[in-house]
């Protein structure tokens, strides 16, 4: 009895270790955000210190959270050099296209067979980030255009429900995220992108499951064909 006292003492006396999963949270979700909006752009490379400094933090949830983002394939750790953000090449960005082309396809199509309610509730879920695009593009907030993208074709593969196609998305959101937002600024068919993505919600809201996984393979393979020369002409080998 007087060990479990004991314990329960240091657990409360402790509120550092009560609150470490959290810190660590809280750096995990800094550091991507800074990751993916190119804060810490691709080959930024600094030592736990640095970036624990840069965010505000300090080493301890840093040193945890880099474990983890390692994991993800987001950082490197080089043993006495710190810690290096990834680049991500075209050829990379070529074969995340073919994964999210053939997932979102099929998405579109499942939820152009969802029943009616459903089916409504998710196109009206969909062409309310189309317009928070729209609105951002005309107001020139490339930032908001990319988040209201991303939640877009989140929306799409998270609504059709099949957990698998969504833990498959999850692995390339954020290499996909960092292309999307290194590159809108040389970009020039935003328009086209809040177009398409009209098009494919009007078919998800017919109930037509073969337009909607048309709609989405045009949506994306014209993307792709967009943003990988541009990797290409402007010289950004690595993203």
């Amino acid at each position: 009895m007087a060990r479990g006292r004991s314990a329960a003492g240091t657990k409360a006396e402790d509120p550092e270790a009560e609150r470490r999963p959290s810190l660590v949270d809280d750096a995990y979700a800094a550091m991507k955000r800074a990751i993916q909006d190119s804060s810490f752009a691709p080959g930024y490379q600094a030592s736990e210190q640095e970036i624990a400094l840069r965010l505000g933090m300090s080493r301890t949830p840093v040193h945890e959270a880099v474990i983890r983002l390692q994991e993800d394939g987001l950082v490197r750790v080089l043993p006495r050099r710190g810690v290096l953000i990834c680049a991500l090449a075209p050829e990379d960005m070529r074969e995340i296209y073919d994964v999210i082309v053939a997932v979102e396809g099929r998405a579109a199509a499942l939820l152009a067979a969802l029943p009616d309610a459903a089916r409504a509730a998710a196109a009206a879920e969909l062409a309310a980030q189309t317009e928070a695009m729209d609105a951002a593009w005309r107001a020139g907030d490339l930032p908001a255009w990319g988040q209201a993208d991303a939640g877009f074709h989140r929306a799409l593969v998270e609504r059709a429900g099949n957990g698998r196609m969504i833990r498959i998305i999850q692995t390339i959101n954020d290499q996909s995220h960092r292309a999307r937002m290194l590159t809108l600024r040389l970009r020039r068919e935003l328009g086209a992108s809040v177009a398409e993505h009209g098009a494919l919600v009007e078919a998800i809201r017919r109930g037509d499951p073969a337009e909607a996984q048309a709609c989405a393979h045009r949506h994306r393979l014209r993307a792709r064909d967009e943003l990988l020369p541009l990797l290409d002409s402007f010289g950004l080998k690595h993203l």
